[in-house]
């Protein structure tokens, strides 16, 4: 899962950067308004925190510019503000919810989890064929036995779950599992996807690769 962090201030940009990274998203981190909005342009993300008061264009119209052209990336406000005008502000402008500075890492962390869920329309279990992921304990059963992975196969497993029938692009599955977003060797794709074939006992059965091209998850 890729998030976008719009934040002017470095301790707490930086907090949230690595309290994410540790729960295994891939982030990146703007600290204007103008270049938090160019890169919701130019980049696909799953979620974006965007502080209210940010430098050059407010939060506000950063987050009302995204919405024009982006009706469904979750964005929640982070902000010192806390009347029920501004609140109402903050959630017809386009925001999906609000959390209060300072804030709680491990509140804001739900509150993600809740907007992912909402977005993709699941409950807290992934499934594909008897692989079952459950989000919230960071669990992963293959009929019913558990299996323990690492977070970037954990990353990895969920993105290409979430993505089920898409084909996933190395390109892709760099950038949102390995948080790397230049022309680098996509060669570490290959060696978690058999890290995971093995781990999981699926072979071939559910991660098929698309020469060339990157891989897809199916359960036929």
């Amino acid at each position: 899962m890729r998030i976008l962090i719009v934040e002017d201030e470095p301790g707490i940009a930086n907090f949230l950067r690595d309290g994410l990274e540790e729960e295994a998203f891939a982030v990146d981190v703007a600290g204007t308004g103008n270049k938090g909005l160019e890169m919701a342009q130019l980049n696909e993300y799953d979620i974006i925190l965007l502080d209210w008061m940010v430098p050059g264009i407010s939060g506000i119209e950063v987050c009302r510019q995204i919405r024009k052209e982006n009706a469904v990336v979750p964005i929640i406000f982070l902000t010192a503000k806390d009347t029920v005008n501004d609140i109402v502000f903050g959630l017809e402008a386009g925001a999906n919810d609000y959390i209060k500075k300072p804030l709680q890492f491990e509140e804001l962390l739900a509150r993600i989890r809740v907007q992912l869920r909402t977005r993709e329309g699941e409950h807290a279990i992934l499934n594909v064929g008897n692989i079952e992921m459950n989000l919230e304990t960071h669990q992963v059963f293959n009929n019913s036995k558990e299996i323990v992975l690492t977070q970037k196969e954990f990353s990895l497993l969920e993105y290409l779950i979430r993505n089920k029938g898409k084909v996933c692009t190395r390109t892709r599955i760099i950038e949102h599992v390995w948080d790397i977003h230049f022309d680098a060797d996509t060669s570490v794709i290959d060696v978690y996807i058999k890290f995971l074939r093995k781990k999981l006992d699926m072979g071939n059965d559910y991660i098929h690769t698309i020469r060339g091209v990157g891989y897809i998850m199916r359960e036929d």
